[in-house]
């Protein structure tokens, strides 16, 4: 009797074990396939009514917008800066230091320009180089309005490379700033003004280019060479952009001492006469003053290499 219960036992647990290894397929070394291995947590045991549960549906991930993609895009590197080309051996400094500034950008009566800035402005050395002229008194006057004195006080310097600048209309000259002194560029050599014949006019600084002379031909000091192009460069592009050649050019067409063409003679003056007697005696012409030396300072003219 035991032995017939053990063997039913036996026959029960052999249909188990095979109906187990029925229900689930292997795959390679014994993997399950076409099933996950962890059932989600949420799917229930049996369905409605006691019924078997159902497969979960697999959930597809949503597509990248446009948005999400241009997101995670990478960024590419900034754009390499390009120095600008070296034009020259000489780096030139904008005439106007620390201040808002504009100018002009044409040709009006003489090739030379007006850079509007407030009083007080530096004007400094545009590069290094030697301090030609320095006129510290204003000789100015509107009744006659002499050529050689409407950029009033001014200072002239001889540059490394051999082209004189000029920045008049100076409200004052800086301390320690006489013929021979050695400069910087970028060195403060007077403050913008208003003295000349921009008496009546705002505050700017008369800026010209051209090549040394003596004092005699101050027509040439008032300007020969267009500036702007090398103001525009000195301050917003290439600071080695040189006026040399052009201004070596030009000297050698003209000759060093061009004969003045220009606003040459100021205006004249109309003795006034007075009568005391019925006989009108000759007037004689308004002798020319002479400036004091102290006025007006120079070099030797030389002629720029």
């Amino acid at each position: 009797m035991r032995s017939g219960l053990i063997g039913r036992w036996a026959a029960v647990t052999g249909a188990v074990l095979l109906t187990g290894a029925c229900t689930q397929a292997t795959g390679l070394a014994g993997v399950g396939v076409g099933r996950s291995a962890t059932p989600p947590a949420t799917v229930p045991a049996s369905g409605p009514a006691g019924g078997t549960a159902a497969e979960p549906t697999p959930t597809a991930s949503p597509a990248p917008t446009p948005e999400h993609q241009a997101a995670e895009r990478p960024k590419g590197d900034d754009p390499v800066k390009v120095p600008p080309p070296k034009l020259s051996k000489y780096t030139y400094t904008f005439p106007v230091k620390g201040c808002k500034v504009s100018y002009q950008r044409k040709l009006l009566v003489l090739p030379k320009t007006t850079i509007w800035a407030k009083e007080g402005c530096s004007f400094v050395a545009p590069l290094d180089g030697v301090v030609d002229e320095v006129n510290l008194t204003d000789n100015w006057s509107p009744a006659t309005d002499a050529g050689a004195a409407r950029e009033g006080k001014f200072v002239t310097i001889i540059g490394a490379d051999g082209v004189r600048y000029l920045g008049g209309h100076l409200s004052s000259v800086a301390d320690g700033i006489k013929p021979g002194t050695k400069v910087k560029g970028g060195q403060v050599l007077g403050k913008v003004g208003r003295s000349g014949n921009a008496r009546d006019t705002g505050a700017n600084l008369y800026f010209a280019i051209s090549w040394k002379t003596g004092p005699a031909y101050w027509w040439v000091r008032r300007g020969m060479v267009k500036p702007w192009d090398y103001l525009d460069a000195w301050r917003k592009g290439n600071r080695t952009l040189s006026p040399r050649e052009e201004t070596l050019k030009l000297r050698k067409k003209l000759g060093e001492t061009p004969p003045c063409t220009v606003q040459c003679v100021g205006k004249v003056v109309a003795p006034v006469q007075t009568t005391t007697s019925s006989t009108p005696k000759p007037t004689s012409k308004p002798k020319k003053r002479k400036p004091r030396e102290e006025e007006i300072v120079t070099l030797n003219p030389t002629t720029a290499s």
